[in-house]
C-alpha cells in the first residue's frame, strides 16, 4: 500500500465529515463551537471569512472579527469535531479569494 492510499484510507475511516453550508470569502458567518471543560457550553465566533484553503479533509478557513480596535483571526478546520454549526449572516461580494487587505481597513469600510 502506497503512502497516498494509506492516508486516504485513514481519512475515510477515522475523520467524521461535518455538513456545513456553502460559504465563500467575504461572507459574514457565525461559527458555534462546543467547549468541553467542566461545563459543556457553546461559544460563538462571528466574523468575516478571509480565506479558504486546502483540499480534501484538511481544508481550512480563516475568520476575522474586530474586538474594539483589535482584529482577531482564527483558523478553523472544516472537519473539526467541536464545530457544532455555522450560520451565514451576510453574503459578501469580493473579487478575490483571499482578502488579506481587510487587515488594513479601518472603521466603517471594514464592516
Amino acid at each position: 500500500m502506497s503512502n497516498k492510499n494509506c492516508v486516504n484510507y485513514i481519512e475515510e475511516k477515522c475523520i467524521q465529515k461535518n455538513d456545513l453550508p456553502p460559504f465563500s470569502s467575504g461572507d459574514t458567518i457565525t461559527v458555534f463551537l462546543k467547549l468541553e471543560k467542566e461545563k459543556k457550553k457553546i461559544q460563538s465566533f462571528k466574523g468575516v471569512v478571509i480565506k479558504k484553503q486546502g483540499k480534501g479533509l484538511t481544508k481550512t478557513f480563516t475568520v476575522r472579527k474586530m474586538s474594539g480596535e483589535i482584529g482577531i483571526e482564527r483558523i478553523f478546520i472544516f472537519n473539526q469535531p467541536n464545530i457544532q454549526n455555522i450560520v451565514i449572516n451576510k453574503k459578501g461580494k469580493v473579487r478575490r479569494s483571499k482578502i488579506y487587505y481587510f487587515r488594513f481597513l479601518r472603521g466603517k469600510r471594514q464592516e
